[in-house]
């Protein structure tokens, strides 16, 4: 445990470290402003109230979560096992008194962590956003809404990063994985519109699935029919990843 510990810190070091995290920090930032700035002009332009102080985050969080935060979730993956790998700073890591499941799974914890907090981050942005530019519409209710829209978005988009990381341990090249996931995220996308059907069986298309979490009427078998599915491929991911990582050699 206290291996495990050790390593987990010292991912965590080497994450704050980072230039991607400020890099994310700062376009979260800008993606808010923009949301603001384009619901104000529509506001006073055409005198239209298009959102409320707290559904103003579930509309920066629909757009988030397909574009910026699956993005730096892939940069941050490749970082932790390519980008080690190829710099030749996973022997140092490897070399810890910790197991390669230690080694393993304090990196996926942090990959985990940083979408939490990224999420939790613009979240807190777009909350004081609308309740600045549009106090009147707030409620405690609609707070709630938006804080478990967050949370709900969270797994799926740490299941489509486990994907990244099993990736990461299969091609040795960084930017051959970002490109083989940018691709499999496109078509994972277009499976989904063309094949309507079957696209609850697709993590990318569940980014959205927060929508049935606050809905009047939540259809609680669908909610729990894809969080098995998370679930399951979450699993088979994370152990998939773990069996390339434990026989790679450094």
């Amino acid at each position: 445990m206290a291996g495990f510990k050790a390593a987990f810190v010292n991912e965590s070091i080497k994450l704050l470290k980072k230039k991607k995290i400020i890099a994310a920090a700062v376009l979260s930032i800008f993606a808010v402003l923009i949301g603001q700035i384009a619901v104000t002009a529509i506001k006073h332009g055409f005198g239209l109230r298009v959102v409320g102080s707290t559904e103003f985050p579930l509309v920066v969080l629909s757009g988030f979560t397909y574009t910026i935060l699956p993005l730096f979730a892939i940069f941050v993956a490749i970082d932790m096992f390519n980008g080690e790998f190829s710099s030749n700073t996973m022997k140092i890591t490897l070399a810890r008194p910790v197991s390669r499941f230690g080694v393993f799974s304090a990196k996926v914890l942090n990959l985990a962590l940083f979408i939490a907090a990224n999420l939790l981050f613009v979240m807190i942005i777009a909350l004081l956003a609308g309740f600045i530019f549009n106090p009147s519409s707030a409620s405690l209710s609609g707070i709630v809404s938006v804080v478990l829209s967050y949370a709900a978005t969270f797994f799926p988009v740490f299941v489509f990063a486990l994907l990244v990381v099993l990736l990461s341990n299969i091609i040795r090249g960084g930017l051959a994985v970002f490109f083989l996931s940018i691709m499999v995220y496109i078509g994972f996308n277009f499976i989904g519109i063309v094949f309507s059907n079957y696209s609850s069986f697709l993590m990318t298309s569940m980014f959205d699935w927060y929508t049935l979490w606050i809905s009047e009427t939540a259809n609680v078998f669908k909610i729990f029919r894809q969080i098995l599915i998370l679930f399951g491929c979450g699993i088979m991911l994370f152990t998939a990843g773990y069996y390339l990582f434990d026989r790679k050699d450094v």
